[in-house]
């Protein structure tokens, strides 16, 4: 297995993955359709988190700050959705764990740093600024599912996923989670124009 690049030096959000060498044959046929628990917990940790994330917006502009609590519980919401996500993008083998936690032998992991102060301006108009970025991130996201449907019939013709397409799909992610990231003010830091 090899490992993704590094995030852009400093920059507070991490996306990773492990390129496997092989992948199972069939298993991107069913992938869907073992999700679907994963789908059922997602969808009622998805109205808790926006429940936290309403809560945030308002601590945020009277304290400054995100509680640490409410932003683990979003950080641990985004976590879990992008191993479902990466599972079902074919970017592993392994099944998602049902956790919000971070393991960094999980082959997908998101490493999001805290950010001790917010600016106030911050919970009202994050969404606002991030509009490019999360256009060019929606866009890229389009190449992305089209690489993926690419690789779905590269693994079941060869067990593989060519790893210049995996690397793609793994940018994709990243500039996905960047985009979330800022909009919802988890980090403080307008995600980078990087290709990485």
């Amino acid at each position: 297995m090899t490992q993704a690049p590094p995030a852009p030096p400093g920059y507070p959000v991490r996306v990773a993955f492990d390129h496997q060498e092989e992948y199972a044959r069939w298993l991107p046929l069913v992938k869907w359709l073992l999700l679907l628990p994963h789908y059922v917990v997602l969808f009622f940790l998805g109205i808790a988190a926006f429940g936290a994330t309403l809560a945030a917006f308002f601590a945020v502009l009277f304290t400054r700050r995100y509680p640490r609590a409410l932003w683990d519980f979003v950080v641990g919401t985004h976590r879990w959705a992008l191993r479902v996500t990466g599972y079902l993008y074919l970017m592993t083998d392994r099944y998602p764990p049902f956790s919000l936690e971070h393991d960094p032998a999980y082959p997908v992991r998101l490493e999001i740093d805290y950010p001790e102060e917010v600016d106030r301006w911050r919970a009202p108009f994050a969404w606002v600024l991030v509009i490019p970025y999360a256009l060019a991130a929606a866009v890229i996201l389009r190449v992305g599912e089209l690489i993926v449907l690419f690789a779905f019939f590269t693994i079941l013709f060869t067990k593989r996923f060519p790893k210049g397409m995996f690397d793609i799909v793994d940018v994709v992610f990243r500039w996905q989670l960047r985009a979330s990231s800022y909009a919802l003010f988890l980090v403080t830091r307008y995600p980078p124009l990087v290709w990485g």
